[in-house]
């Protein structure tokens, strides 16, 4: 039982990470919106952005280190994986916008309801973009773990 436990582990390891620090993403965005929320008068879509810019950080760092496992090759390489992982979450900052804009003004529902949703869905565009197109080339792909 518990080889075929560390056996779907292994086949899941990136899967399993990917959500755990997609929840730990989630939980600082969401925080800091619901923060900025409770504690300023200042308009969602602001409360969005901040959260977003401080979330999109913190999900690069442990993206790269804990997930991917993409080493550091060189200043340049580091910016350019940088600026992809960050042009993907441009994207899916739009998706968000128009999710909290629909939820929030046009149907009238809890804005932090709404920003939990639309993180969820946000969390799964953000995998495929940052699997495919900005850790393609991560050195930890089809090769076997080491020590195991």
């Amino acid at each position: 039982m518990i080889d075929r436990l560390k056996k779907l582990y292994d086949k899941y390891e990136e899967v399993i990470a990917y959500l755990f620090w997609g929840v730990l993403t989630t939980a600082v965005n969401v925080l800091i919106f619901s923060g900025l929320h409770l504690f300023t008068n200042m308009n969602y879509m602001v409360n969005n952005f901040i959260a977003w810019v401080i979330s999109v950080l913190f999900a690069y760092i442990t993206n790269k280190a804990y997930v991917f496992h993409s080493p550091s090759k060189s200043f340049l390489s580091d910016l350019k994986e940088m600026s992809s992982f960050f042009g993907g979450r441009v994207a899916t900052l739009v998706i968000e916008w128009i999710l909290l804009w629909i939820g929030i003004s046009l149907m009238h529902q809890n804005q932090i309801l709404v920003k939990i949703f639309e993180n969820v869905v946000v969390i799964i565009l953000n995998y495929f973009w940052s699997k495919w197109a900005v850790f393609k080339n991560s050195t930890n792909k089809g090769q076997p773990k080491q020590g195991r």
